[in-house]
């Protein structure tokens, strides 16, 4: 009886959010930044035994938006230029990360290289983020016609958060003030976010996609790939450092990696989206073809915990020597918010057509 409720009120959660997407007055892609944020922090926020955050902060938030954005800065092929993502100007944040990208030496670094290095104009950037996302997204999201439903989420500011600018000045600089900068998740908001990744994520994908395809007269079917899913490293230069570490085999069969090795991102990218060090693997042409995009099976799990934990030194060195990301923590955590919320018995991809049954108390352990 418990688990018919539970499965209810998730049914009855999804239902709401997807009326939030539908219904919800925006003239920005925000709402879309805002909530697939909100995803993706509750994911990476894992917590050992599997149980999800209960709150997350606004400037957490912002770090993750200007992540979103960073690879819309860029010109789109088919229009030579940025994309416009409000109906007026240019989306206000959107416009801070092209700023930012614009005065850097070499603009088409990834983020975090970027960040490494100009921390101070990058600080500035978040910050400038973090108050356009108390502005206005966070207190708006939930606003449905002229009805306010908090269904996600309190804060402890409305829309007139303006008159109180000096206030999270005080609290950007580490000054004190009483601004309260957490977002606090409603009674079981960060399971379920977890556990409707997979459901909303694409929705997501494709409501953002088409917004931003109805702004700029472009048709969506291009927009998603771009939006989405074009910021990948190279697998050029990772390659090599992964073959080194592997021995030259296969991370999924232990076979000699014979032809051209190519790299799997462990945690499927559909998934989410991590190219961190830790989320990637090499393999054989047959193996990495045949896992797709599914999950591996518990004895793949276990290897790639191990192997994250007992090299990790090495793996960030590879990341350093590329310019990739290395985020331990963070990448553990998305399996853990991942893996241990599979049913008994779910298919966990083993070789070739094969599969394996989840048993929760060994991806437990693979994940401990």
């Amino acid at each position: 009886m418990a688990a018919g409720r539970e499965s209810d009120d998730l049914v009855g959660f999804a239902e709401r959010v997807l009326n939030l997407l539908e219904q919800g007055s925006f003239v920005a892609t925000y709402k879309y930044a805002v909530l697939l944020g909100l995803i993706d922090l509750c994911l990476q926020k894992t917590q050992r035994n599997g149980a999800a955050p209960t709150s997350i902060t606004t400037r957490e938030l912002a770090l993750k938006v200007v992540e979103l954005y960073w690879p819309h800065a860029t010109s789109f092929e088919e229009t030579g230029a940025v994309l416009r993502q409000n109906t007026g100007r240019q989306a206000r944040i959107l416009t801070d990360v092209i700023a930012f990208r614009a005065g850097l030496p070499d603009p088409s670094l990834p983020m975090e290289r970027a960040r490494a290095q100009d921390p101070i104009r990058f600080e500035r950037l978040v910050r400038s983020v973090e108050w356009t996302l108390i502005l206005m997204p966070l207190p708006r999201l939930q606003i449905v016609g002229r009805q306010h439903d908090p269904i996600l989420y309190q804060i402890g500011w409305e829309l007139g958060i303006e008159r109180r600018r000096r206030a999270v000045i005080q609290y950007q600089q580490g000054k004190g003030g009483d601004f309260d900068n957490l977002i606090r998740l409603q009674p079981g908001v960060g399971e379920w976010l977890v556990r409707l990744n997979g459901l909303l994520r694409p929705l997501i994908h494709r409501g953002w996609a088409s917004m931003v395809a109805q702004m700029n007269g472009l048709t969506a079917a291009r927009l998603e790939t771009f939006l989405f899913g074009a910021e990948r490293v190279s697998l050029n230069s990772v390659r090599p450092g992964l073959i080194e570490l592997q021995d030259g085999c296969c991370f999924y069969c232990g076979a000699r990696l014979a032809g051209r090795a190519e790299v799997d991102h462990f945690v499927p990218w559909s998934r989410y989206p991590d190219n961190g060090i830790e989320n990637l693997v090499v393999a054989d042409a047959r193996c990495n073809g045949s896992k797709r995009d599914f999950l591996a099976a518990s004895r793949h799990l276990s290897g790639w915990s191990a192997r994250n934990r007992d090299r990790g030194p090495e793996l960030a060195e590879i990341a350093a020597r590329i310019g990739g990301d290395s985020h331990a923590e963070r990448t553990l955590g998305v399996a853990r918010g991942v893996y241990l919320r599979l049913a008994e018995g779910t298919p966990l991809w083993l070789r070739g057509q094969e599969f394996d049954q989840a048993v929760t108390a060994e991806l437990r352990r693979a994940l401990a």
